[in-house]
């Protein structure tokens, strides 16, 4: 049977892989072209409601301390290697929300971490040794994956965790986003291989749709992300990981070391934004877009508006924190020795 699982996850992957090294190897993104990091700041965002709204409170925490920098966004960017792809081809300066868990297996190819701190510290020296960036401290909240049923079928089938769905699972339609089918460590072979059993059908399907699917009934059961606000709407159930499947997925900016140097108040900025947010508060970030139809500007701004944008908010810069994985210079420059 296992070996049934394996042929059929390998199929799945092969065109979505192959479209990826496609797309990626290309030399430049498109409808980037006219973009130069020469010309001002450019934040880069994201294709999902919370990198979109993040995004906008990097941008706009930038033009309220910066505001004789000239500052673009660039939202809709559909990976975070493409994300990742931006900020080395020189087309963007900061990612406004990385997440540990997607970098640590991702990009930065190391094997899924389960303890927080680990994850966090084998990110920030990751993108410091490959990609010349720096990792700065979380946002306060973590957005891992999560499978989600209706109140209803989880009362008429007994489920609270993962696990319970083993007896049923072969009869369920399970909704997915497209990526988790082919993530290493915690996608849809770190499953299998955990958990041992699988779905009757698997779809693909754009992250942003799954809420609705299985609160119409069109899904059975949807993996979706912990902090998004159509949970509470939907009333839908988060089951528990009972064999730790995902790793963490903290929240953080991060920023090439060449932003950091032309403009040195970038570190400050970001600082501000430490442990700001909580998971229940993003969620509510979340909701107010995608069921209250906000805008993410409008979010961001009454969020920033809200919290004076942290005007006389202390913080401590990196290279005097004795507790951060990586020492820098004056220039940012990685100290010898200076990893922990």
């Amino acid at each position: 049977m296992f070996h049934t699982l394996r042929s059929r996850w390998k199929q799945l992957t092969a065109a979505l892989s192959l479209s990826l090294v496609m797309l990626l190897s290309a030399c430049s993104l498109p409808g980037l072209g006219a973009t130069s990091v020469k010309d001002g700041l450019i934040i880069a965002g994201g294709n999902t409601t919370e990198r979109q709204i993040l995004a906008e409170i990097m941008t706009q925490m930038i033009d309220h301390y910066m505001p004789e920098v000239n500052t673009s966004l660039i939202n809709n960017l559909g990976s975070t290697m493409l994300i990742i792809q931006t900020l080395q081809n020189g087309d963007s300066n900061v990612s406004g929300a990385m997440y540990t868990g997607t970098s640590l297996t991702g990009e930065l190819g190391l094997d899924s971490e389960t303890d927080p701190d680990i994850a966090f510290e084998q990110v920030v020296r990751g993108y410091d040794e490959q990609f010349d960036m720096v990792w700065f401290p979380s946002y306060g909240f973590d957005n891992t994956y999560a499978f989600m049923v209706t109140e209803a079928f989880a009362a008429e089938h007994g489920l609270s965790k993962i696990s319970d769905l083993e007896a049923i699972a072969a009869d369920l339609r399970l909704g997915v986003d497209t990526s988790w089918i082919s993530r290493p460590g915690d996608g849809y072979q770190g499953f299998l291989e955990l958990y041992e059993f699988d779905f009757g059908d698997l779809l693909p399907m754009e992250i942003g749709l799954v809420y609705q699917a299985v609160q119409s009934g069109n899904m059975d059961i949807v993996l979706g992300y912990s902090t998004d606000g159509r949970i509470s709407s939907y009333n839908l159930v988060l089951l528990e990981d009972d064999r730790h499947l995902f790793p963490p997925y903290d929240a953080s900016p991060a920023v090439t070391k060449d932003s950091l140097r032309r403009w040195p108040e970038l570190e400050t900025i970001l600082l501000k934004l430490e442990d700001t947010i909580t998971s229940p508060g993003m969620a509510a970030l979340n909701k107010q877009s995608d069921e209250d139809l906000l805008e993410p500007a409008t979010v961001a701004r009454l969020f920033l508006q809200e919290n004076n944008y942290f005007e006389g908010k202390e913080i401590v810069p990196l290279a005097e924190r004795a507790d951060w994985p990586v020492r820098y210079g004056d220039n940012w420059e990685t100290l010898e020795g200076g990893q922990k």
